[in-house]
């Protein structure tokens, strides 16, 4: 075994239980304060977290709902905050912190951390983070998709003392607010993540006064190290071995047809585990791009979705060694744009590293999940009563990935934070001058698989009483499709659309920033359901039966995915029934044909496309092309990688 901190144990088993089970309810405490208390529509929907760390900075405990991006990054805040001030922190002092070039994701996540002091020494550092809607920038709520660099994103904050020796310092708090939007907000969110770090502290002197200073103490250390021996012994007992993917982003707007590579390698050696970005492309010339932190913080909880009995601390990240190429799209230096890195490099770590775990522990197997994505809509709210800046910021469930022996779950938050709650149309009906027109599952959005993925949404409004209003969209996964593995089809391609089914109906893209609306135009968009896993001809017929009858999957596509023939006796009633030799005669058809559909010709494919022939489902899932929605051009560059990966991913796998 690897050398490690995990010394023997000092406490005793109860103490030692009782006060790592009091650490998560501390964190969690934190979390119902800001949550009671805070500003912003975002922050209330979950889009926080908290945490307590010892006095050099290192993570102690998470929350159990703290979202999965920010685990990985928050030790590295204290961190800086401590490499800044050294010796000059003391009691009374709160600190704040958005840098993304020091460990944190992206401007719109701010972290305030409070250190807290027993007997005039420093012992601990209590922090919360949340995403302000707005940190200025060119266009409300500081997604800027045109961005090469941090000035259009927003403001950048390094650790800064924002209350000193229990002072509240107003002028460093006006001068940040008042290059955001809606300061009074910022400053509400502010107050309440501060309160809540003031919680925390409250919570562990209420703890120390309990169990005495040296036995807290001590279970700091020993809660890193039953960490670390616990995930230690079960990545001991799993093979030694090296395993290799690829994952995309669309595209870099400078280069156009052309996916953007993240490679991802995992080498396990005995109790610890190696991951290598080497190979990743250059940082590209928009905003989803990724810094150290955030890329750390994919590694961390990529890994950690397969260990899901371990709690999280730092000593977790002892055994987890991370190469990250400088300059590169998962690790961009400063001023390069990071803001969308979500949507972007983030997610792509993440379910990489899931389908490289998928091969290591096929028990617990999981196909890529639906890319998170932000619709940001911003401007001047002219309704009566209201009459100030607005922001309609949005996110949508999707469909996660095909599982092992089990279909992928339908409408849940993103992988990037499954404690994301799904906003409240009222809420946000009442807080904006937009309407919810829509919001319901989409059929045949679940890739094909003997385990299918889960469905997606598609979601639409209307713009009212407002004026001067932009909107901007944070996506991706339009032509890198949400893909399935072990033989599984890939989902449906992102993308918005404004005015819908009128004669101004216009194809967005998934990344565009600052596009001017009026009173009465309308958006509309679909999240991407999760890939399929397994072979989709090995499906339960039975299974495809009741997806119809769900309305999951479409009579049409249970014949083209699945090779099922469903006969509909009577809709109303949901009456239908499988024709077992025309399903049979159907599936001996696909098999034979379905591995040359995807090396067709393909100009040829994009021939009958324009026809009519075939939809783009089929072109995604049965001839592997790539198109540009937004100009109907067939992209082959694009396409070769696309098809290079269903290859490897799909096809392999077929009999």
């Amino acid at each position: 075994m690897a050398e490690t901190n995990a010394a023997p144990t000092k406490l005793d088993p109860v103490t030692f239980e009782v006060l790592k089970n009091a650490f998560v309810n501390l964190v969690d405490q934190m979390s119902e304060q800001i949550l009671r208390t805070c500003y912003s529509f975002v922050i209330y929907s979950r889009d926080f977290s908290s945490a307590i760390c010892d006095a050099q900075g290192n993570t102690i405990m998470q929350g159990t709902q703290d979202i999965s991006v920010h685990v990985g990054t928050l030790h590295l805040s204290a961190k800086a905050v401590i490499e800044d001030f050294g010796d000059d922190i003391h009691p009374g002092d709160v600190f704040l912190i958005n840098d993304p070039y020091r460990g944190g994701t992206h401007f719109c996540d701010v972290r305030v951390i409070r250190p807290v002091f027993y007997e005039g020494k420093l012992i601990s550092f209590m922090q919360c983070n949340g995403h302000w809607a707005d940190v200025g920038g060119y266009v409300p709520g500081s997604f800027n998709v045109q961005s090469k660099d941090h000035y259009g994103e927003g403001l950048r904050i390094p650790p800064v003392r924002i209350w000193s020796k229990g002072n509240y310092l107003t002028d460093v708090a006006g001068l940040l607010v008042s290059n955001m939007r809606v300061p009074e907000e910022r400053l509400g969110d502010l107050r309440a993540q501060a309160e809540a770090t003031r919680v925390g502290e409250l919570q562990l002197l209420r703890l120390i006064e309990k169990y005495g200073a040296d036995t807290v103490l001590t279970a700091f250390d020993e809660v890193q190290n039953y960490v670390e021996r616990l995930a230690r012994v079960q990545i001991a007992d799993l093979p030694d071995g090296t395993w290799e993917t690829t994952d995309y982003i669309d595209m870099d707007p400078e280069i156009g047809d052309r996916l953007i590579p993240i490679r991802v390698k995992l080498t396990i050696e005995g109790d610890e585990l190696f991951y290598d970005l080497s190979g990743s492309h250059p940082a590209i010339s928009c905003f989803l791009n990724s810094g150290f932190g955030a890329s750390f913080s994919a590694v961390i909880s990529g890994t950690k979705t397969f260990f899901p009995d371990i709690p999280l601390n730092s000593g977790f990240y002892r055994l987890v060694h991370v190469n990250l190429p400088e300059n590169s799209v998962v690790n961009a230096p400063w001023p390069v744009a990071v803001t969308g890195f979500c949507s972007g490099a983030y997610e792509k770590i993440m379910n990489a590293i899931f389908e490289l775990w998928s091969y290591i522990m096929p028990e617990r197997a999981l196909a890529c999940s639906f890319n998170l994505e932000y619709l940001l809509v911003g401007g001047w709210d002219r309704r009566e009563g209201y009459q100030n800046y607005f922001m309609w910021y949005d996110w949508m469930a999707g469909g996660h990935g095909g599982r092992a022996y089990k279909d992928g779950g339908n409408v849940l938050s993103p992988v990037f934070g499954v404690g994301l709650s799904i906003q409240p149309c009222e809420g946000q009906e009442r807080l904006s001058p937009v309407i919810t027109t829509h919001h319901e599952i989409v059929t045949d959005s679940g890739g094909p698989g003997r385990y299918r993925g889960g469905c997606g949404l598609r979601k639409g409004g209307i713009l009212t009483n407002s004026e001067n209003t932009v909107m901007s969209y944070c996506c991706d996964r339009s032509r890198s499709v949400t893909w399935g593995i072990l033989g599984g089809l890939p989902s449906l391609p992102h993308g918005a659309w404004l005015n819908p089914g009128t004669t101004d109906e216009k194809f967005l893209g998934t990344v565009f920033s600052n596009i001017p609306l009026k009173p009465g135009d309308s958006f509309d968009r679909p999240s991407a359901g999760g890939g399929g896993l397994g072979d989709p001809l090995e499906r339960d017929p039975h299974d495809v039966l009741e997806d119809v009858i769900d309305q999951y999957v479409s009579i049409e596509r249970a014949k083209k995915d699945y090779g099922v023939v469903i006969k509909e006796n009577d809709w109303e009633v949901c009456d239908f029934e499988i024709d077992w030799e025309a399903t049979e005669t159907e599936r001996a058809y696909i098999r034979a044909h379905r591995k040359e559909w995807l090396w067709e010709d393909i100009a040829s494919v994009a021939q009958k496309f324009r026809a009519g022939e075939i939809d783009e489902l089929d072109l995604i899932r049965r001839y592997g092309v790539i198109m540009d929605y937004t100009s109907g051009e067939i992209l082959p560059t694009s396409t070769e990688q696309y098809r290079e990966m269903l290859y490897k991913r799909t096809l392999a796998y077929w009999s």
